[in-house]
This record gives structure tokens, sequence and C-alpha cells, in this order.
């Protein structure tokens, strides 16, 4: 794509199926650079990353010609295939369907990094469910409540 310039920061939010506590803090990090790796097999740049018990957040920087939905579709299979060959979880491992994603500018960037990095300080004060209700209010997403959390 020669010639074709451009900036597009999009962090995306998923939940475990059912937003049960399955990622534990001994898996964490190798979970996270597996995501890393298949981010950066699709040529999109990762700029933060960290998977809670129930939900991870990931800021990339999204390549044009990568269909959002595609990259969060290896994201998510090709991460629960490699939690169910490693053995972290009893029993069956999915994401849950779907997905949040939100768009930022670069001067945004600092505070979101900040925001995705710190997510064991703020899920002291607030559940999943409600900071991802957060979002979609902020950034004014259109939803159906009986659809959010399966």
């Amino acid at each position: 794509m020669a010639n074709t310039y451009t900036q597009l920061y999009i962090q995306i939010v998923f939940a475990v199926k059912g937003r049960e506590n399955l990622i534990s803090k001994e898996h964490k990090e190798e979970l996270q650079k597996y995501i890393t790796g298949i981010v950066q097999q699709r040529n999109c740049k990762l700029i933060a990353i960290h998977c809670m018990p129930d939900h991870c957040h990931i800021l990339v920087g999204l390549r044009p010609d990568i269909p959002l939905s595609d990259l969060v579709r290896d994201i998510k299979a090709n991460s629960s295939k490699f939690i169910k060959d490693k053995e972290w979880v009893r029993g069956n491992f999915e994401w849950q369907e779907g997905f949040g994603a939100f768009s930022y500018a670069h001067s945004q960037l600092q505070d979101v990094i900040q925001y995705i990095l710190n997510q064991e300080e703020h899920h002291k004060k607030r559940t999943f469910k409600e900071e991802y209700l957060a979002f979609l209010e902020k950034f004014e997403v259109e939803y159906n409540e009986k659809y959010l959390f399966s």
C-alpha cells in the first residue's frame, strides 16, 4: 500500500465466556506475550496489553488493510487454542462472543496506556461489567442489554 499513511489506534476489550475468572496471574504474562505475537504477525503494532482474570484490554496500532474483526477473531481463536493446549484451565476455555473496540487520537495514547496497565487498580473500584458499560456510554455506542453479557 504505497503512499498510504494512517494513524489508527484502537482499544480492544473482550471477556472470558461467562466472565469467569479463568486467566490466572501465573499464566497472564505468557498469554500476553502470545497475544502480542498474534498482533505482530498481522503486521499491527501492539501498544499495551493487560489481561485480567475475566477479560483483556489490548491497544493496537491498526493497519488500514487489516479488518478489525479479522484481527480480533485471530487473537481470540489462537489464544483460546493456546490456553487449551497449555491445559491452564480444567475443561473448556472460550472467549465470550463479540468484543468492544474504541478509537483514540495520538494525543490520548499515554492516558489509555496507563489505564490499560493499571487494570488491577481500576477493578478495585468497579467491575468489568461496570467498566464496559462506561465505555459504551462514553463512546455513545448503542447496545442491547440482552446481548451484552452472555
